[in-house]
């Protein structure tokens, strides 16, 4: 559940490379992989996309009506973006996609200039059915950002406090009297993350429909020692959201899926969002399956691929698994939410546009990104949930990333020049290790902001 390995991260889906993965290395958020392998950042500054072949079903680019080209926008275009050419964009895409080998991608781009849509390939290997921005998908880590808005909302009803102590909510947490649920928010508690606990992806991989509860997967982080005292330092944690989710049932009174259906979901009208029970492995209609090389580890603790096992997966001798049903329990408040890039462009930008919190807690929220690292206090920094970096000049977004095995996302807004992206691709690592979604987003930046020209060969 990565977060976005620093545009990298997400679930992860649920790694511990992030967000800050997703753009730094290819950003391996959400629900897992280096979860913050790839920060926006070092994403901008050195993302290399790997080579390989194009899977067949590549499409044109497409518009809200494809059979013209968008119309003059209304709103003028800030001096930061450059023109949009919907066939060099779906080109590039297109480019990038073949050396990453994925089986399926679609990249969603709203802009004052209109809504572009690069869709690539298929979302099931062997067949030619075309991704849609409506198909369903499961978005680890960037589940991070809902759990944390509905935490930011019960702080904003008076039903806690960023800074009550996490055992006033969760029994039995190793120093949750010190621990604030300020310090789960931003990753600064210092608890074991659970989803690099070996006997994690182990079992994954031996029963792919056992079905995880909270307390489960806290009991494999509980069982070792924190890697540092509360808000000492930064570490990306899914153990850190597993409990934050416990904290909302406990405070809000109602269960997780419940609160956030009601008080994100149905307000915004994501109508393909939802938070599936822990016997749930079905995602709704349309939806793209989800491949990944190998086993589970390589999505959740990083373990990095063999050189002939990268081998084989790039000539074709190895063709990579179907992880779409695998039971994602185990991500839930971390990384468990299904939902469509559509859905997903518009929450991202109402969260960081200040729809869905009220005046003082949105200021709150904007200004709770920190630092991961003191020694570079203008690099990618991680808040409430949400990760913030400027990549360029006049280019910053609040974004994360996804990854668990089987999918790979990222998502961002930025304010300034009112831009929102969704990245997301079922393939969970390219052949050669890279987070796909996150290797791709060099390509895509480029096609976007003037004046950046990043790496993407």
């Amino acid at each position: 559940m990565r977060t976005s390995r620093t545009v990298e991260s997400t679930s992860n889906g649920p790694r511990r490379r992030g967000v800050r993965e997703l753009l730094r290395g290819s950003v391996r958020a959400g629900t897992p992989r280096r979860a913050h392998r790839t920060a926006l950042r070092a994403v901008c500054v050195a993302v290399l996309i790997a080579g390989g072949a194009l899977p067949p079903g590549a499409t044109a680019l497409a518009l809200d009506d494809p059979s013209r080209p968008p119309a003059a926008s209304a709103t003028p275009v800030p001096p930061a973006l450059k023109p949009i050419d919907p066939a060099a964009f779906q080109a590039a895409v297109d480019r990038a996609a073949k050396k990453l080998m994925v089986p399926g991608a679609v990249v969603l781009l709203r802009t004052p200039q209109g809504t572009f849509r690069a869709i690539v390939g298929t979302t099931e290997r062997g067949t030619a059915a075309p991704p849609d921005s409506g198909d369903h998908f499961r978005i680890a880590s960037n589940t991070k950002t809902m759990t944390a808005a509905l935490i930011t909302l019960l702080a904003q009803d008076g039903k806690l406090r960023l800074s009550d102590p996490v055992s006033a909510y969760v029994a039995g947490v190793p120093g949750g009297g010190h621990i604030t649920i300020a310090d789960l928010l931003k990753m600064r508690s210092g608890l074991y993350n659970y989803t690099m606990a070996p006997e994690l992806s182990a079992a994954l991989d031996a029963d792919p429909a056992k079905a995880y509860t909270p307390q489960d997967v806290l009991a494999l982080a509980f069982r070792r020692p924190p890697n540092f005292a509360p808000d000492a330092s930064y570490e990306y944690s899914n153990t850190n959201y597993a409990l934050l989710g416990l904290v909302a049932e406990k405070a809000g009174g109602r269960p997780l899926a419940r609160q956030l259906q009601d008080r994100l979901f149905t307000p915004l009208g994501l109508k393909g969002t939802s938070l599936p029970g822990i016997h749930d492995r079905s995602l709704p209609q349309p939806y793209s399956h989800g491949y990944m090389y190998g086993k589970t580890a390589y999505a959740l603790i990083d373990q990095p691929y063999p050189a002939a096992m990268s081998e084989a997966a790039r000539t074709g001798k190895l063709q990579p698994l179907d992880y779409t049903h695998q039971n994602p329990s185990y991500a839930t408040a971390p990384g468990g939410v299904v939902s469509t890039a559509d859905d997903l462009a518009t929450w991202i930008k109402a969260l960081v546009t200040g729809r869905v919190l009220n005046a003082a807690s949105q200021q709150q929220w904007l200004r709770s990104p920190q630092a991961e690292d003191p020694a570079a206090p203008d690099g990618q920094k991680y808040g409430y949930g949400i990760a913030y970096q400027r990549f360029g000049p006049g280019a910053a977004m609040y974004y994360h990333g996804g990854e668990l095995p089987g999918f790979n996302s990222f998502i961002g807004h930025d304010p300034d020049n009112d831009v929102t992206l969704v990245v997301w691709t079922n393939l969970t690592l390219s052949p050669d290790g890279r987070t796909t979604a996150q290797a791709l987003l060099p390509t895509v930046l480029n096609q976007i902001y003037a004046g950046l020209d990043l790496p993407t060969a």
